[in-house]
């Protein structure tokens, strides 16, 4: 048996931390919402020998802080601004996934209250 990565407040709906969003992405919004895409190619992660767990949002940056680190070596602080602009897209990032996290929790709880409202 898996162990349950939700919360306390998120069990009772049966939602997961790794649990695909279930609802169309632009719901509630007026706009339809850009989606986010990989700028870095596979081929250059690949050649990087850049491990699966960063292949992110953010690995277009990791690859740039990976070259500054080689191409300054034995300097690694001349790097320090390609390090914070890869760290900072890691905060972004996970800013954003909690926000669609909490998103798909309100949605979920909207649903069950309606579905409730329903057979009442």
């Amino acid at each position: 048996m898996g162990a349950i990565l939700g919360t306390a407040k998120t069990r009772d709906i049966g939602l997961n931390m790794d649990d695909e969003p279930t609802f169309d992405p632009n719901v509630g919004f007026s706009a339809p919402r850009k989606e986010r895409v990989m700028i870095a190619k596979e081929e250059d992660l690949i050649s990087a020998r850049i491990p699966l767990k960063y292949r992110d949002y953010c690995a277009h940056l990791l690859l740039d802080y990976h070259k500054c680190r080689f191409k300054e070596a034995p300097w690694m602080l001349k790097c320090a601004h390609e390090k914070h602009a890869y760290l900072n897209c890691q905060h972004e990032d996970y800013i954003i996934r909690m926000k669609e996290f909490e998103r798909e929790r309100r949605l979920r709880i909207r649903e069950k209250r309606i579905a409730k409202a329903g057979c009442a």
